[in-house]
């Protein structure tokens, strides 16, 4: 609305200024008495102009997309001088003719720091048909990435396929972007072409001259965005963008909840907008990271291609405040105790602990009272950290006599907490039994924060009132021979657990430290076939999930689960304790695990009598 006013005062039109500033901007525009513009008029035009382009070189916020194959790719971890961004569709005539080109970039310039990524970005193209059209045009080496939910197109304003993209690695600034070269016009294409837009702007840039001529025209297929994204205005922030936030994310940003600050009006988000941005474009939030095309699990916190271009064509407007009250100021129901309801029973410890400011703690075993001395059924479980500026997990324990001990040595696993864990709850008729006589023991791993600390953890159990009909138990796929060597991007390793019995699976859930990368979980089975159940490209020690199947699995005897990951310890992980050192398997977080959690429970005796 600024810039109108300003373009409406000096007597001039929006279209003919922003084609003055497109021209301007692409250095095509000497300034000429003849132009026959008045000297303020001129002025305001350059002026206009200058903050344009200055707008449209800010530095690219970090993204984060996925492969063919379920590898991330992340523009703030990329390595060398540059990265090409090639736009694509799939059956994209122009996009198609102009692969080959892709080619001769790479042979170029790969040698000299630039890389090449494509970017499909026609949401609705199958991992199936784009493989078909990458075997096609032979560009099995390009790494093909997809934006399903349109973000980069929409962020870096690409309208067309075939359309580049060259971002600098340094400070993460658009150095060209447009057309590959002439080559190709509407409904036209030269026989070669004339002038090499992307060749130039490259050599320019590795060779540390100005680029000159930083943007073009691309000639490829029209990208369609959501009809929202493609609007003349910005959405509304009372009925459009206010109710996604608070439906999607104020349960954690509000006051006393996990999230360090809260969304409690719309002055607060509009300063934080461009955070918003990022976390969006790198997948960072809502924090979730599972693969969408492997699994269907409850409670996946995701946002619609819809909602997530809402948000940021609001946030690329300057996040206007527009007309209509504010959904956020509202007054939100108190926090609940316990989201799942009152427990049937509290876990407390005896005391709290006190974590001093510094050091290295061992593992905490404390003894705590179970709800009876009777056997028992727990159906859910739920946890309230004390201090989660310390706590880094804590697992509930249970031994009786004549108890599985488990790999630990401590017993049966009960429950466990670590960030990012949500409430477990068991389907009906499933339940973890405990042997009548039972004693519990939390382990507690705390870590220093350079201050004193005190820490009140409490564990709430839900019982089943009678016994179930099946015992679920957390098993595990592990590996603890662990080498990681200093400096490795990609320390692979593998776990697999073997099925005596036929079962039920119910939920997953990944286990890392610090280093870790990546991990998936499939299900061999007897006949041959291989499944994947869970996919995590992006392991995030910060928040370690736990992914409860929609519809739980029932797998037959003699099945396996295969847990494969890998580890980065190199210096490109911001998270790496210490990249120049081997690392093994171990407690502490500057050590390793890798553990392929799952909750499962065998078939009834009686059913797996009938089956066979």
């Amino acid at each position: 609305m600024e810039l109108q006013r300003i373009v409406t005062d000096n007597g001039l039109t929006l279209p003919v200024v922003m084609a003055f500033c497109e021209r301007f901007c692409m250095n095509r525009f000497r300034l000429k008495p003849s132009l026959g513009l008045s000297p303020i008029t001129l002025l305001v035009s350059v002026w206009i102009a200058c903050a344009i382009c200055a707008a449209s070189t800010r530095s690219v916020p970090d993204f984060s997309l996925l492969d063919l194959q379920g590898r991330n790719y992340e523009l703030y971890r990329a390595e060398g001088n540059a990265v090409v961004l090639f736009f694509t569709g799939v059956g994209c005539p122009v996009a198609r003719k102009s692969a080959e080109k892709l080619h001769t970039i790479v042979d170029q310039f790969g040698t000299r720091g630039v890389s090449v990524w494509a970017v499909d970005s026609f949401p609705d193209d199958s991992p199936k048909d784009i493989f078909k059209e990458v075997r096609e045009l032979d560009l099995v080496s390009v790494p093909f990435l997809r934006d399903t939910r349109q973000m980069l197109a929409m962020t870096l304003r690409v309208e067309r396929t075939s359309e580049v993209v060259v971002i600098e690695l340094k400070h993460h600034k658009v150095i060209y972007q447009g057309a590959i070269d002439d080559q190709f016009t509407p409904g036209a294409e030269r026989p070669t072409a004339q002038d090499h837009y992307l060749t130039d702007a490259l050599e320019d840039f590795l060779g540390d001259r100005p680029v000159r001529l930083a943007k073009t025209e691309s000639k490829g297929c029209r990208i369609a965005l959501t009809p929202v994204a493609e609007a003349a205005e910005a959405p509304n922030y009372s009925t459009d963008v206010a109710p996604i936030l608070r439906q999607n994310c104020v349960e954690c940003h509000r006051e006393g909840a996990i999230a360090p600050w809260a969304m409690d009006s719309h002055a607060r988000v509009e300063n934080y907008s461009r955070m918003i941005e990022e976390v969006l474009l790198a997948r960072r939030m809502p924090p979730y990271d599972a693969n969408p095309d492997y699994g269907h699990f409850q409670d996946a916190h995701r946002l619609s291609r819809e909602q997530t271009q809402t948000l940021l064509r609001w946030i690329a407007a300057g996040a206007p405040r527009g007309t209509g009250p504010d959904p956020l100021t509202e007054p939100l129901p108190a926090l609940a105790d316990w989201p799942m309801g009152k427990p049937d029973a509290v876990v407390r410890l005896p005391e709290p602990q006190k974590i001093p400011a510094t050091g290295v703690i061992d593992y905490l075993h404390i003894p705590v009272p179970t709800p009876t001395t009777n056997e028992f059924w727990i159906s859910g479980a739920d946890i309230h950290p004390g201090n989660r500026k310390v706590l880094h997990h804590a697992i509930l324990y249970a031994t009786w006599p004549g108890c599985p001990n488990g790999d630990s040595g401590n017993g049966v696993f009960v429950y466990g907490w670590a960030p990012g864990s949500n409430p477990s709850k068991y389907p009906s008729g499933i339940g973890k039994k405990i042997g009548a006589g039972a004693k519990f023991n939390l382990e507690l791993h705390y870590t220093t924060v350079g201050s004193p600390q005190t820490d009140d953890t409490e564990i709430a159990l839900y019982l089943c009132p009678e016994p179930q009909h099946r015992n679920a138990e957390t098993r595990e796929a592990i590996e603890y021979s662990l080498v990681i060597p200093a400096g490795s991007a990609e320390a692979r390793h593998t776990a697999t657990y073997a099925f005596k019995n036929p079962a039920t699976i119910y939920s997953l859930a990944p286990h890392m430290h610090f280093r870790g990368k990546w991990m998936k979980y499939e299900m061999l089975y007897p006949d041959g076939h291989r499944q994947v159940l869970l996919d995590v490209p992006r392991y995030d020690f910060n928040w370690q999930l736990s992914y409860r199947l929609t519809e739980p699995l029932k797998v037959p005897a003699g099945a396996w689960m295969l847990v494969t990951g890998a580890f980065d310890n190199s210096v490109a992980n911001p998270y790496n304790p210490n990249p120049k050192k081997n690392v093994i398997f171990g407690p502490q977080s500057w050590d390793e695990m890798f553990i392929g959690f799952f909750d499962a429970a065998d078939e009834p005796p009686a059913q797996t009598a009938s089956a066979n």
